[in-house]
């Protein structure tokens, strides 16, 4: 869906980590071996919790450890936990809670780890508990109740690129941990620490090995892609030989020479960003900008601590596309903050109307546990939340279908996700995967996921697009 509609229930959960896990585990149960070694697994939250929850599991496959999708099947069950919005933190004590009534044995990491007091409170019984991002230590914690396996190297075999939670064909590349940035509305910093970026040749080593596995897009992800290489003020370091400075431009030129898709996520609107622009400008990485911006009033922008102005970012936009007209810029947004008038909503209406952005997702405010929003004065109430809310989607709705309507008649190259006997479903350089709209090859079951074809755009709505291929690329 292009323009999320947010209710109670939404959380950042992924469907994709789900339905991987499920066919991983359906294919190895030919090779499954009784003994007490199977590790059933629940990752919960975003990409970054993602990239967590892959680097447990090879290590724990590397061990000769199995990874089962039922809680029957499990010996012990890894809940990696999401803690960014009351909804996320409710979805893993709900799931926390299932997996030991069903499974009895579980151990409870991420994000919402580093609440262990909150968790213990309403699950004493889990055994071990740690924050985001403890790989070793939950390796640590799985030796303690399941004992290492007798490791069969022939059996037990881990692709070079680790355990993946994506499907072949894309993967999400995470370049560093934490954030700098102090937003009143966040606990990131206090979940994830700092920024810490890993070194450069590291991250390079690492694309290259999944485009070595097929993977055909790259997503970039960060707390603050843009970032990168500011905590080790850009120091060289090396890859293949050649020094390569540790920033987010010489990260993004090498990528772009691997010949695969490479798309931006949680990018802040730095002048930084400026010298990217021209790579998708020039065909290298795709014309996409995952932008955070959360809000368009000075005032309320100020009262969120956030790291950008408005106006500014108005003039860069319109700057990068002049470079760059295909960009496609996605973002999101919060209505009801603390202290926000009639005035400032309207002045958000304002800037989508200005800077027509073409995929935007929409969050009502609300407390999140230890943010420093929760004591602002002037709070918003739920009802007037709400109606700001359906303001907003309707006139992002309108922006939406105006532009996806342009592209009716144009032939656009579409990345396969999945197909079934309806059809193909894939997406554009426009489109990242869940977040954004999809497009739809109906009766074309053909193909596979992970082919890339050309397709002639035929229809469109508010989200999606339609289309017919017209060759296999």
């Amino acid at each position: 869906m292009t323009v999320e509609t947010f209710n109670p229930k939404q959380t950042t959960t992924l469907e994709t980590p789900k339905k991987v896990l499920a066919e991983q585990a359906k294919q190895g149960q030919e090779v499954l071996v009784e003994g007490g070694n199977r590790i059933g697994f629940i990752s919960l939250g975003c990409p970054k919790n993602l990239v967590d929850s892959e680097r447990i599991l090879t290590q724990l496959r590397t061990e000769g450890y199995d990874v089962v999708n039922t809680y029957n099947d499990a010996d012990l069950v890894i809940v990696n936990t999401c803690g960014f919005i009351d909804s996320a933190v409710q979805e893993s004590l709900d799931t926390i809670g299932e997996a030991l009534a069903e499974n009895g044995k579980v151990i409870v990491t991420g994000c919402l780890g580093v609440k262990e007091d909150e968790i213990r409170e309403v699950h004493p019984n889990v055994l071990a508990i740690t924050g985001p991002h403890a790989y070793e230590t939950v390796v640590e914690q799985v030796h303690d109740f399941l004992p290492k396996p007798e490791h069969n190297p022939f059996v037990n075999l881990v692709p070079d690129h680790g355990v993946k939670l994506t499907p072949r064909h894309f993967a999400y590349l995470k370049i560093s941990e934490g954030c700098n940035h102090r937003c009143t509305f966040c606990i990131i910093p206090s979940m994830r620490g700092d920024l810490v970026s890993r070194p450069v040749g590291e991250v390079l080593d690492e694309a290259k090995r999944l485009q070595a596995a097929g993977v055909r897009e790259l997503l970039v992800i960060s707390q603050d892609t843009s970032a990168y290489g500011v905590d080790v003020k850009n120091r060289t370091g090396f890859w293949n030989g050649v020094p390569v400075k540790t920033g987010m431009t010489e990260l993004c030129e090498k990528l772009g020479e691997m010949g695969i898709w490479v798309r931006l996520h949680y990018v802040y609107p730095y002048p930084s960003v400026d010298k990217v622009i021209p790579l998708m400008a020039a065909g290298k990485i795709l014309p996409y900008l995952d932008i955070p911006l959360q809000h368009a009033s000075p005032r309320i922008l100020k009262l969120m601590k956030r790291p950008a102005a408005a106006e500014r970012t108005k003039e860069r936009i319109k700057a990068w596309r002049e470079v760059c007209p295909e960009l496609v810029i996605r973002s999101t947004f919060i209505v009801g903050f603390p202290g926000e008038t009639e005035e400032d909503f309207q002045m958000l209406l304002d800037f989508l109307d200005e800077a027509q952005l073409d995929r935007v997702g929409c969050f009502k405010y609300s407390d999140v546990d230890g943010a420093k929003a929760n004591e602002l004065p002037d709070p918003v109430s739920e009802e007037l939340k709400q109606e700001r809310y359906e303001r907003f989607m309707q006139k992002q709705q309108q922006i939406s279908t105006a532009k996806l309507a342009k592209r009716i008649g144009l032939e656009m190259d579409v990345l396969i996700d999945e197909v079934d006997e309806e059809g193909a479903i894939g997406r554009t350089y426009a489109d990242a995967p869940e977040i954004d709209g999809v497009v739809y090859l109906n009766g074309d079951t053909e193909l596979k996921a992970g082919d890339l074809v050309k397709v002639r755009i035929e229809h469109s709505d508010e989200y999606d697009l339609w289309g017919t291929r017209v060759e296999l690329l």
